[in-house]
């Protein structure tokens, strides 16, 4: 069996020919020679000798992942005989909080704005761009590759040049420390290796010999040791996590936020990245247990929220069964945010049925309108909208 050491990456010397950035006289002295870029080993192949409690409880995590996934079954009344979308507001949710810990934030109600193609602010649009990435890896869960993995930045970045969407990186980056790679916290390799590195990475990801979320883990720190972007690589890693985990068959119709699990603690997830650079896996599989299960938590809390508000619609809403208007209501509990064209497009009626439908929402005061005026007006659901800040608030998110 290979010994847990082999994960430790090497180093080698490069000569530093980036720009003359301004910078202190202490960081020009530091900015001179030569600085170290890291050399992450090849993964493919290794073994891994994980303690048997580590095991156990990330076995365990796994388990409870599966049954909340399981239980979405029944979490919720069926409305025209579909489940109501949770697999929408739980995603859209991951993608919040997965942006936050790269310092991105958007409220609920911003983000759902934000998902009208309405005005709406710059960290809004990046978090809904982090919701189609994610939905493009999940889509692409039976085919992963490289390239899956760069259609899911391309999604996620698509307008955003300086990052090279859906292409790897061709230059050195690094994390944290200053203007230059001399004095950073961690260096990524060279862009010469990145391509090997990732082919190299997907091999190990379809692996069918290793347990399923110390498989996802180690995968997880290998992506981010390898930071093949430009940026995005945060988001994109945990992307990659779902993408596992739906090809594994663990989830079928949701993403388990578990990204919102590790924002409980933030610095423990960095050292546990840190310790698998070092050679020793076990911290960030022990990371992914326990985030795992504060997001299985926190997920269960959504929704039961969820499930009570659209009980109390149901019995605000005079409207027949079948109506556009009750048709809508499972809808706003995914996409809390609506405007009349929205509508009509979602439950393809004509523009007159979807003004009444808004309308009698607005009158059982399930709908608010949030802007003024006759043209691009646009109305929210407010307890969805607080559930899901709530969600946020629990996790530690600030929108």
């Amino acid at each position: 069996m290979s010994e847990v050491n082999q994960l430790s990456v090497g180093w080698e010397r490069c000569p530093w020919d980036g720009p003359d950035a301004p910078m202190s006289r202490r960081e020009r002295a530091a900015a001179k020679g030569q600085y170290l870029a890291s050399i992450p080993p090849a993964i493919t192949d290794l073994a891994f000798d994980i303690p048997g409690e580590i095991a156990a409880a990330a076995e365990d995590a796994l388990v409870e992942i599966s049954r909340f996934d399981a239980e979405l079954s029944a979490a919720l009344p069926r409305a025209d005989g579909e489940l109501a979308p949770l697999a929408v507001v739980l995603l859209r949710t991951e993608s919040a909080s997965s942006s936050q810990i790269e310092g991105v934030t958007a409220g609920a109600k911003a983000l759902a704005v934000a998902a009208l193609n309405e005005s709406a602010g710059q960290n809004a649009r990046l978090v809904a761009a982090n919701v189609d990435s994610m939905q493009k890896a999940i889509d692409l869960a039976d085919d992963l590759s490289t390239d899956s993995i760069l259609a899911a930045h391309r999604a996620l970045m698509h307008d955003q040049a300086y990052a090279r969407p859906g292409q790897l990186r061709d230059g050195q980056v690094w994390i944290g420390g200053g203007p230059t790679p001399h004095t950073a916290t961690f260096v990524p390799p060279r862009p010469e290796r990145v391509a090997e590195l990732m082919d190299d990475l997907v091999s190990f990801c379809l692996r069918t010999d290793i347990p399923v979320l110390t498989q996802v883990s180690i995968a997880h720190a290998q992506f981010e040791t390898i930071h093949p972007f430009n940026d995005g690589n945060g988001r994109i890693g945990r992307t990659l996590v779902h993408a596992m985990l739906r090809r594994a068959g663990v989830t079928r119709r949701l993403t388990v936020p578990v990204s919102a699990g590790l924002l409980t603690d933030t610095a423990a997830y960095f050292a546990a990245l840190g310790s698998y650079r070092d050679g020793d896996p076990t911290a960030i599989i022990t990371q992914f247990s326990r985030a795992s299960f504060a997001a299985v938590g926190n997920g269960r809390r959504l929704v039961g929220d969820l499930g009570e508000i659209y009980s109390t619609w149901q019995q605000l809403l005079p409207s027949r069964q079948g109506s556009a208007a009750r048709r809508l209501l499972s809808y706003l509990l995914s996409q809390p945010a609506v405007t009349v064209k929205h509508v009509q497009q979602h439950l393809d009626v004509s523009q007159p049925a979807a003004q009444r439908a808004v309308d009698q929402l607005v009158e059982a005061e399930i709908l608010k309108q949030i802007s003024t005026g006759k043209r691009d007006r646009a109305w929210i659901a407010r307890e969805v909208i607080t559930a899901l800040d709530d969600f946020a608030t629990r996790t530690g998110r600030r929108g």
